[in-house]
C-alpha cells in the first residue's frame, strides 16, 4: 500500500537493516511513517554479530522472537596475536558468564533479519510502504519532498537517511563527509567444520588485518578475512577445495577440516564520517553516518543504536506535539550519536593501525596493552561491558 496525499511525520530512505529498523521504531514510536525502499530478494549470504543492545532493540520492536532460532550465541571471545612479529600478544579470552550474561549476543545471517524485519514492518497499520527508490530529495521550511524513480511524490516532516555510503539524503542536507580509504579488502564466506565451534569467536590478528571466525548454528562459521587488496582478489579466485584448505591453515585447524560454501563477497575498507548525524530535517543513520572496517562487530550495531535513538526523539517530540524535524531534535540526535560513533570509530581504527604497523618499538607496547587486557579481570569485564554497550547508554 502506498499514500502520497499525506503528509507524514517521518519518512525513511532505504531498506537494509537499519533502515527497516528505524522505520519500525519510528511507526512504534507514534510517528506516521512512510517507508522508500525497493523491495528485493537479499540474495547474499553475509552475516551480522548483534550484540547486547541490538539484541533489546529487535525484541522491542517484535523482530527478534521471528529470527531468533536462525541464530548462534557467541558466548567466548578469543584474540589470538597470528602476527608472526618479534613481540607478540598474549591470547585474550573474553567470556559472557564473567559479566553474568548468558551470550554476548548472537550471529546471524544478514538473509533472516531481514525477512522477519520485513515480516514485522508490514504489520505496522501507520508504517506505509512505498516500493520504489527515492530519486530526488527536497528541503523546504517546513517539509521535505520526495520524489521517486516511478515519479511517486510524498512528503514528511522528518528524512531519515538511511541509503548508504553514496547518500542522497546526506547531499540534500549538505552534510560534507570525511573519507579515508585502508589499503585492506575483506573477503566474506561461510563454512562447515567437522569439529564444533561451542559458541567461541575467535579473531586472528595478523599484520594485513583481522581473520574472524563467528559461530552460526550447527558445526558452521562465518568468515571475515581481512587482507592486502591484491591477496583478497586471489583468495577470491582459488577453487572451493582451495579456498577451504587455506582458511584451515590460517584457523591453525581449531575447527577441523573446513569445507568453503558457495557465495564470495570482497568489500573495499574505508572509514567514513559525516560532519554533522542530523541536519535540515534530515538525520543520518547506518552506513549513511558511519563507515568503519570489521573489527569487534561494530558497523550494524552501531546502526540500530541510531536507528533506536532517532525514534525515541522523534516520538518524544511528536507526543509533545512538536515538529520530530525541528532543528533542536536533530540537534539531539547529533549530541547523541556523536560520542557513540566517535568513540568506536577511534577505537577501531587505532586497533586495525596496530595491526598493520610493524615499527619495533611498538610491538611490545601493542603487546604489553594485550596482556594487561586479560590479565587484569576489572579492565577485562570494563571492556566487554563498553563492547556491548557504551557507559552512558546504559
Amino acid at each position: 500500500m502506498t499514500d502520497a496525499s499525506t503528509l507524514h511525520d517521518a519518512a525513511v530512505i532505504g531498506g537494509g537493516p537499519a533502515g527497516l529498523a528505524a522505520a519500525i521504531a519510528l511507526a512504534q514510536a507514534g510517528a506516521r511513517t512512510a517507508l522508500v525502499a525497493r523491495r528485493v530478494p537479499y540474495a547474499d549470504n553475509r552475516t551480522t554479530a548483534l550484540l547486547g543492545a541490538s539484541i533489546e532493540l529487535l525484541e522491542s520492536l517484535d523482530v527478534w522472537p521471528r529470527c531468533k532460532d536462525k541464530a548462534a550465541a557467541l558466548e567466548i571471545m578469543r584474540l589470538v596475536d597470528d602476527t608472526g612479529r618479534l613481540f607478540r600478544s598474549p591470547e585474550v579470552r573474553f567470556s559472557c558468564h564473567e559479566i553474568a550474561l548468558d551470550a554476548f549476543g548472537y550471529n546471524i545471517d544478514n538473509r533472516s533479519l531481514m525477512l522477519a524485519l520485513e515480516e514485522r514492518a508490514a504489520e505496522l497499520p501507520n508504517l506505509v510502504r512505498f516500493d520504489d527508490e527515492a530519486e530526488s530529495v527536497v528541503i523546504e521550511a517546513d517539509d521535505v519532498a520526495i520524489r521517486t524513480a516511478s515519479a511517486q511524490f510524498l512528503s514528511a516532516r522528518l528524512v531519515v537517511g538511511a541509503d548508504g555510503r553514496h547518500s542522497l539524503c546526506r547531499e540534500a542536507a549538505g552534510i560534507a563527509v570525511t573519507r579515508r580509504e585502508l589499503t585492506q579488502t575483506a573477503l566474506t564466506f561461510n563454512v562447515a567444520h567437522t569439529r564444533p565451534h561451542r559458541n567461541v569467536s575467535t579473531e586472528f590478528h595478523t599484520p594485513h588485518g583481522p581473520c574472524v571466525f563467528v559461530p552460526l548454528p550447527g558445526d558452521r562459521s562465518s568468515i571475515v578475512w581481512v587482507s592486502a587488496p591484491a591477496e583478497a582478489e586471489r583468495l577470491r579466485a582459488l577453487s572451493d577445495a582451495e579456498l577451504s584448505a587455506a582458511i584451515e591453515k590460517q584457523s591453525h585447524s581449531i575447527l577441523g577440516r573446513m569445507s568453503v560454501e558457495p557465495g564470495r563477497n570482497l568489500f573495499p575498507l574505508a572509514i567514513e564520517r559525516p560532519k554533522s548525524f542530523g541536519r535540515d530535517r534530515v538525520a543520518l543513520v547506518g552506513e549513511a553516518a558511519h563507515v568503519v572496517p570489521p573489527i569487534g562487530a561494530q558497523s550494524l550495531n552501531l546502526g540500530l543504536r541510531d536507528a533506536a535513538d532517532i525514534a525515541r526523539l522523534a516520538g518524544e517530540a511528536i507526543a509533545s506535539s512538536q515538529d520530530p524535524g525541528a532543528d533542536e531534535v536533530l540537534k539531539r540526535y547529533d549530541r547523541a550519536r556523536r560520542p557513540d560513533i566517535l568513540s568506536r570509530t577511534f577505537a577501531i581504527d587505532l586497533a586495525n593501525r596496530s595491526l598493520l604497523n610493524d615499527f619495533l618499538p611498538l610491538q611490545p607496547i601493542r603487546a604489553v596493552g594485550m596482556h594487561l587486557l586479560g590479565a587484569i579481570g576489572p579492565l577485562r569485564r570494563f571492556a566487554m561491558r563498553e563492547g556491548l554497550t557504551p557507559t552512558w547508554r546504559r
